[in-house]
Protein backbone atom coordinates (compact mmCIF):
# COMPACT_ATOMS: atom_id res chain seq x y z
CA UNK A 1 0.00 0.00 0.00
CA UNK A 2 1.08 3.18 -0.65
CA UNK A 3 2.49 5.80 1.98
CA UNK A 4 0.91 8.68 2.42
CA UNK A 5 3.31 11.98 1.81
CA UNK A 6 3.76 14.15 4.98
CA UNK A 7 4.84 17.37 4.96
CA UNK A 8 7.23 18.85 7.86
CA UNK A 9 7.72 22.30 8.64
CA UNK A 10 11.01 23.28 10.46
CA UNK A 11 13.58 25.41 10.84
CA UNK A 12 16.28 26.70 8.42
CA UNK A 13 18.48 26.35 11.68
CA UNK A 14 18.17 23.44 13.15
CA UNK A 15 16.12 21.20 10.72
CA UNK A 16 19.16 19.26 10.05
CA UNK A 17 18.97 17.53 12.95
CA UNK A 18 15.47 17.78 13.53
CA UNK A 19 14.21 16.57 10.70
CA UNK A 20 15.70 12.85 10.61
CA UNK A 21 14.31 12.33 13.82
CA UNK A 22 10.77 13.26 12.93
CA UNK A 23 10.88 11.35 9.18
CA UNK A 24 11.81 8.36 11.27
CA UNK A 25 9.04 8.40 13.54
CA UNK A 26 6.83 8.75 10.17
CA UNK A 27 7.94 6.04 8.48
CA UNK A 28 7.25 3.75 11.54
CA UNK A 29 4.37 4.95 11.41
CA UNK A 30 3.34 4.15 7.86
CA UNK A 31 4.41 7.11 5.50
CA UNK A 32 6.96 9.28 4.13
CA UNK A 33 8.37 12.78 5.13
CA UNK A 34 8.82 15.40 3.12
CA UNK A 35 10.90 18.32 4.34
CA UNK A 36 9.94 22.03 4.34
CA UNK A 37 11.60 25.08 5.57
CA UNK A 38 10.65 28.97 4.57
CA UNK A 39 13.64 28.38 2.33
CA UNK A 40 11.63 26.23 0.12
CA UNK A 41 8.42 26.23 -1.78
CA UNK A 42 5.95 24.04 0.54
CA UNK A 43 2.10 23.63 -0.82
CA UNK A 44 -0.36 21.02 0.96
CA UNK A 45 -1.64 20.08 -2.31
CA UNK A 46 1.31 17.65 -2.66
CA UNK A 47 1.04 16.03 0.82
CA UNK A 48 -1.44 13.72 2.36
CA UNK A 49 -0.98 15.55 5.89
CA UNK A 50 0.91 17.77 7.71
CA UNK A 51 3.45 18.01 10.97
CA UNK A 52 4.51 21.50 12.22
CA UNK A 53 8.11 20.88 13.87
CA UNK A 54 9.12 22.38 17.36
CA UNK A 55 11.41 25.55 17.05
CA UNK A 56 11.86 29.17 17.90
CA UNK A 57 9.12 31.50 19.91
CA UNK A 58 6.00 32.62 17.97
CA UNK A 59 5.51 35.91 17.33
CA UNK A 60 3.29 37.29 19.49
CA UNK A 61 1.52 39.75 16.56
CA UNK A 62 -0.10 36.89 15.25
CA UNK A 63 -2.96 36.86 17.95
CA UNK A 64 -2.46 40.65 19.39
CA UNK A 65 -0.24 39.57 22.16
CA UNK A 66 2.76 41.36 23.60
CA UNK A 67 6.26 40.13 22.73
CA UNK A 68 8.40 38.61 25.38
CA UNK A 69 11.79 40.37 25.11
CA UNK A 70 13.97 37.64 25.42
CA UNK A 71 11.63 35.89 22.74
CA UNK A 72 13.67 34.49 19.60
CA UNK A 73 11.06 34.57 16.12
CA UNK A 74 11.04 33.72 13.07
CA UNK A 75 8.01 36.01 11.05
CA UNK A 76 9.20 33.71 7.61
CA UNK A 77 8.76 30.25 9.59
CA UNK A 78 5.61 31.51 11.09
CA UNK A 79 3.43 33.18 8.33
CA UNK A 80 4.71 29.60 6.41
CA UNK A 81 3.02 27.65 9.25
CA UNK A 82 -0.12 29.66 9.47
CA UNK A 83 -0.47 29.14 6.07
CA UNK A 84 0.05 25.74 5.79
CA UNK A 85 -2.26 24.94 8.65
CA UNK A 86 -4.99 27.13 7.15
CA UNK A 87 -4.24 25.45 3.52
CA UNK A 88 -4.86 21.77 5.75
CA UNK A 89 -8.02 22.34 7.10
CA UNK A 90 -9.12 23.87 3.77
CA UNK A 91 -8.39 21.31 1.95
CA UNK A 92 -9.18 18.63 5.03
CA UNK A 93 -6.16 17.61 6.09
CA UNK A 94 -5.10 16.12 9.25
CA UNK A 95 -2.58 17.97 11.51
CA UNK A 96 0.40 17.20 13.88
CA UNK A 97 1.96 20.01 15.92
CA UNK A 98 4.75 19.36 18.19
CA UNK A 99 5.63 22.25 20.76
CA UNK A 100 5.72 25.02 18.69
CA UNK A 101 3.89 23.08 16.14
CA UNK A 102 1.22 22.96 18.94
CA UNK A 103 0.95 26.41 20.14
CA UNK A 104 0.74 26.90 16.27
CA UNK A 105 -1.95 24.88 15.55
CA UNK A 106 -4.11 27.06 18.58
CA UNK A 107 -3.10 30.66 17.03
CA UNK A 108 -4.43 29.54 13.25
CA UNK A 109 -7.72 28.45 14.82
CA UNK A 110 -8.08 31.88 16.54
CA UNK A 111 -6.13 30.91 20.24
CA UNK A 112 -3.92 32.69 21.86
CA UNK A 113 -0.78 31.77 23.89
CA UNK A 114 1.04 32.44 27.35
CA UNK A 115 4.67 34.17 26.13
CA UNK A 116 6.18 33.22 29.40
CA UNK A 117 4.07 29.84 30.58
CA UNK A 118 6.22 29.92 33.69
CA UNK A 119 5.57 33.57 34.74
CA UNK A 120 2.10 32.07 34.28
CA UNK A 121 2.51 28.68 36.01
CA UNK A 122 5.31 29.20 38.56
CA UNK A 123 4.81 26.09 40.24
CA UNK A 124 5.46 24.12 36.88
CA UNK A 125 8.86 22.53 36.60
CA UNK A 126 10.47 24.26 33.98
CA UNK A 127 13.25 21.96 32.75
CA UNK A 128 14.84 22.49 29.72
CA UNK A 129 15.58 18.45 28.23
CA UNK A 130 15.21 15.81 25.36
CA UNK A 131 14.50 13.24 28.42
CA UNK A 132 11.28 12.27 29.74
CA UNK A 133 11.41 14.06 32.83
CA UNK A 134 8.26 15.94 33.11
CA UNK A 135 4.75 14.02 33.79
CA UNK A 136 1.51 15.12 32.30
CA UNK A 137 -1.88 13.82 33.02
CA UNK A 138 -3.83 13.35 30.04
CA UNK A 139 -8.01 13.70 29.91
CA UNK A 140 -9.25 10.30 29.95
CA UNK A 141 -12.15 10.67 27.10
CA UNK A 142 -9.37 11.86 24.80
CA UNK A 143 -7.86 10.51 21.46
CA UNK A 144 -4.60 11.14 22.95
CA UNK A 145 -5.63 9.09 26.16
CA UNK A 146 -7.19 6.53 23.45
CA UNK A 147 -3.76 6.22 21.49
CA UNK A 148 -0.97 6.39 24.28
CA UNK A 149 -2.98 4.88 27.10
CA UNK A 150 -5.14 6.52 30.18
CA UNK A 151 -1.62 6.90 32.56
CA UNK A 152 0.20 10.11 33.66
CA UNK A 153 2.68 10.30 31.06
CA UNK A 154 6.58 10.99 30.81
CA UNK A 155 7.72 13.61 28.41
CA UNK A 156 10.35 15.99 27.16
CA UNK A 157 10.10 19.91 27.86
CA UNK A 158 12.20 22.65 25.48
CA UNK A 159 9.54 25.18 25.74
CA UNK A 160 8.82 28.69 27.33
CA UNK A 161 5.24 29.70 25.32
CA UNK A 162 2.38 27.71 26.01
CA UNK A 163 -0.97 27.53 25.20
CA UNK A 164 -3.70 29.98 26.53
CA UNK A 165 -6.93 30.61 24.86
CA UNK A 166 -7.79 27.42 23.09
CA UNK A 167 -8.29 27.60 19.11
CA UNK A 168 -12.03 27.35 17.85
CA UNK A 169 -12.76 23.52 18.13
CA UNK A 170 -9.93 22.38 20.26
CA UNK A 171 -10.44 21.32 23.41
CA UNK A 172 -7.07 20.74 26.22
CA UNK A 173 -6.74 17.19 26.46
CA UNK A 174 -3.21 17.30 28.21
CA UNK A 175 -1.62 18.96 31.31
CA UNK A 176 1.33 19.17 33.81
CA UNK A 177 1.04 18.52 37.14
CA UNK A 178 0.93 22.49 37.89
CA UNK A 179 -2.32 23.19 35.34
CA UNK A 180 -0.65 24.05 32.04
CA UNK A 181 -2.13 22.78 28.75
CA UNK A 182 -0.03 20.48 27.59
CA UNK A 183 -2.18 18.78 24.45
CA UNK A 184 -4.95 19.58 22.49
CA UNK A 185 -7.05 18.31 19.94
CA UNK A 186 -9.60 19.10 17.32
CA UNK A 187 -13.02 17.55 17.95
CA UNK A 188 -13.89 16.77 14.72
CA UNK A 189 -12.71 16.41 10.87
CA UNK A 190 -10.06 17.24 10.16
CA UNK A 191 -8.01 15.23 12.33
CA UNK A 192 -5.49 17.42 14.46
CA UNK A 193 -3.55 16.84 17.46
CA UNK A 194 -0.89 18.98 18.86
CA UNK A 195 1.31 18.05 21.35
CA UNK A 196 3.82 20.31 23.90
CA UNK A 197 6.69 17.96 24.15
CA UNK A 198 9.11 15.99 20.95
CA UNK A 199 7.63 12.95 20.65
CA UNK A 200 10.05 12.36 17.92
CA UNK A 201 13.19 12.29 20.90
CA UNK A 202 10.69 9.82 22.33
CA UNK A 203 10.59 7.18 19.63
CA UNK A 204 11.57 4.49 21.22
CA UNK A 205 8.32 4.58 23.26
CA UNK A 206 5.03 3.01 21.82
CA UNK A 207 3.10 5.47 23.31
CA UNK A 208 4.43 8.21 21.52
CA UNK A 209 5.02 6.14 17.95
CA UNK A 210 1.27 6.12 18.36
CA UNK A 211 1.04 9.97 17.35
CA UNK A 212 2.59 9.35 14.10
CA UNK A 213 0.77 6.64 13.40
CA UNK A 214 -2.44 8.17 13.82
CA UNK A 215 -1.16 10.94 11.93
CA UNK A 216 -0.58 9.05 8.94
CA UNK A 217 -3.90 6.54 9.17
CA UNK A 218 -5.97 9.99 9.07
CA UNK A 219 -4.11 10.58 6.32
CA UNK A 220 -4.45 7.23 4.53
CA UNK A 221 -7.91 8.00 5.29
CA UNK A 222 -7.99 11.24 3.02
CA UNK A 223 -10.33 14.20 2.45
CA UNK A 224 -13.01 11.92 0.49
CA UNK A 225 -12.68 8.71 2.04
CA UNK A 226 -13.63 7.38 5.29
CA UNK A 227 -14.13 9.60 8.48
CA UNK A 228 -10.22 10.77 9.39
CA UNK A 229 -11.52 10.40 13.30
CA UNK A 230 -12.63 7.07 12.74
CA UNK A 231 -9.31 5.86 10.97
CA UNK A 232 -8.12 7.18 14.56
CA UNK A 233 -10.40 5.59 16.66
CA UNK A 234 -9.05 2.15 14.52
CA UNK A 235 -5.72 2.56 15.54
CA UNK A 236 -6.58 3.21 19.19
CA UNK A 237 -8.53 -0.05 19.50
CA UNK A 238 -6.22 -1.92 17.18
CA UNK A 239 -3.17 -1.07 19.95
CA UNK A 240 -4.99 -0.79 23.21
CA UNK A 241 -4.99 1.92 25.56
CA UNK A 242 -3.12 0.66 28.74
CA UNK A 243 0.22 0.24 27.65
CA UNK A 244 3.21 1.96 29.62
CA UNK A 245 6.11 4.06 28.17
Amino acid sequence: MKRPRIGVTVSTRSGWRIFPLIALSVRLGGGEAVKWTSARLADMAEVDGLIVGGGDDISASLYGGELVARSRIDPARDALEHRLICAAFEQDKPVLGICRGAQMLNIALGGTLHQDAYGVFPDSRKLWTILPRKTVGLAPDSRLAALAGPQDMRVNALHSQAVDTLGRGLRAVAHDQAGMIQGVERVRDPFAIGVQWHPEHLFYANRQRRLFRALVEAARAGPTGESQLSAVDQVAEEVGAGWAD
